[in-house]
């Protein structure tokens, strides 16, 4: 697929991307795009062509599949990013990490801040790192700031791991990674992961891989 043009307007880098249809390539860490902080939304787009990219943005993450994704992950230095998690998993692993179904949601122009000075630490992963995972501690509850697709002002409280899922998607609009924020001596790749690693928490990992946590 033909990389759009960084140089053109927003609105036809967003049309070049959507005009082959289907799941939109994702970006792997070492492109600029992921490094630079994202222009705000202020109607770039216009409300169809904003729509058909939100449905693309969608597409992507559930063909990933994923749990968020963020414009810049496609290629979009746009401050808009995508959420929704069934929550598919084991209770004990819902109960230990506050996993809880997220529907689908649409965030622009997000920001968070702490709530409080509790932090949890677990592993993550990232579609635009694909192999790996690390231990990332972050704020355990956030308030979350900007607007839906339709311009209605968002202003929540997130816990557990939405929480730890807004905080990621917003952080790429910052042209912040995971791995900033990640325990070196953690970095693990997917096998290891589910050879070694999948306990609810990362307690056992810690011990055996000598870093502390939270």
């Amino acid at each position: 697929m033909e990389i759009p043009d960084a140089r053109a307007p927003l609105a036809e880098q967003v049309e070049q991307l959507l005009d082959t249809g289907g799941p939109l390539p994702i970006v792997a860490a070492g492109d600029p795009v992921l490094r630079a902080a994202t222009e705000p939304y202020d109607g770039q787009l216009g409300p169809a062509l904003l729509a058909r990219f939100v449905a693309a943005l969608r597409v992507t993450m559930h063909a990933a599949p994923g749990v968020g994704l963020a414009a810049p992950q496609v290629g979009v230095g746009l401050r808009i990013a995508v959420i929704e998690d069934p929550a598919l998993v084991p209770q004990e692993v819902r109960v230990a990490r506050g996993r809880v179904p997220q529907p689908f949601r649409v965030l622009v122009n997000p920001v968070y801040e702490p709530v409080g000075t509790g932090r949890a630490a677990f592993f993550e992963g990232c579609l635009s790192v694909p192999g790996y995972q690390a231990v990332v501690a972050r704020a355990a509850e956030v308030r979350l700031t900007g607007q839906d697709e339709h311009g209605r002002a968002l202003d929540e409280v997130f816990s557990g791991w939405p929480a730890r899922i807004v905080q990621h998607e917003t952080d790429h609009l910052d042209g912040t990674l995971y791995l900033d924020r990640a325990e070196p001596r953690s970095l693990s790749s997917d096998a290891a992961v589910a050879e070694r690693w999948s306990q609810p928490t990362p307690d056992e990992a810690a011990r055996h891989l000598g870093f502390e946590l939270p």
